[in-house]
């Protein structure tokens, strides 16, 4: 078979899983590893997110975040409900910790067993169960659902545990443009022995060009005032 007859047959079976009939699964899973290898991250975004937490902490804020590759400027707008007048301002380096490919299960590290279909829309997602191959790491995925349009994770759910602290949470992936980023996670866990919970909400995505340098450079503090000289 030339390679043009089988992109047409993979572009047919990608057609019939759209249109409802369930696709092979292990079909799926070699699509969802082409597509997590080749997945788009924006080198520019602006974004804004909430996030919500009950516990041994409880607050409620609302932020707005500019990225430019790994520099990351993080302005709080409200907190517990209360505008701001004078917006807090963080500036960082660091790579995006909600990317999609960070919660991507892959083959040599996880057994992808499938479960089941599940109805989105107009297509079908699939679902499977994740088991890690290292049993000695702290965090793995347990369940993985991949879109059945794009073949990029869904949604992901993987538990955590460690001295302090145990618990679960699920991140939700959907379309932005022509890119594939977090919506909301939500998790769940005790700490120190008492129960606490998570959210964080997603909204707002822009995808400029390019943002100006001075977003990610902190205001130069003003000077300090001295007396003359008496």
């Amino acid at each position: 078979m030339t390679l043009r007859y089988a992109l047409a047959a993979l572009s047919l079976l990608a057609l019939l899983g759209a249109g409802g009939e369930p696709l092979d699964s292990q079909y799926v899973l070699q699509r969802y590893a082409l597509a997590v290898a080749g997945v788009q991250t924006p080198k520019t975004v602006v974004f804004s997110y909430t996030v919500s937490q009950v516990g041994p902490s409880s607050i409620e804020q609302f932020h707005r975040v500019y990225r430019s590759g790994s520099a990351v400027r993080d302005e709080i707008l409200s907190v517990d409900g209360i505008v701001l007048h004078d917006k807090i301002v963080s500036f960082a380096h660091r790579e995006d910790r909600y990317a999609v490919a960070r919660f991507a299960p892959r083959a040599d590290e996880y057994e992808l067993l499938f479960l089941g279909t599940a109805k989105d829309g107009r297509h079908l997602d699939y679902v499977y169960e994740a088991t890690r191959l290292d049993r000695a790491a702290g965090s793995s995925v347990d369940r993985l659902t991949i879109d059945g349009t794009n073949f990029l994770p869904r949604f992901v759910h993987f538990r955590t545990g460690g001295l302090d602290a145990a618990g679960s949470c699920e991140i939700e992936f959907a379309a932005f443009g022509k890119y594939w980023m977090p919506v909301a996670v939500a998790a769940q866990a005790r700490v120190k022995g008492k129960p606490a919970r998570e959210r964080i909400v997603w909204s707002d995505y822009r995808f400029p060009e390019s943002l100006p340098p001075s977003t990610f450079q902190p205001p130069k503090p003003l000077p300090i005032a001295t007396l003359p000289p008496v």
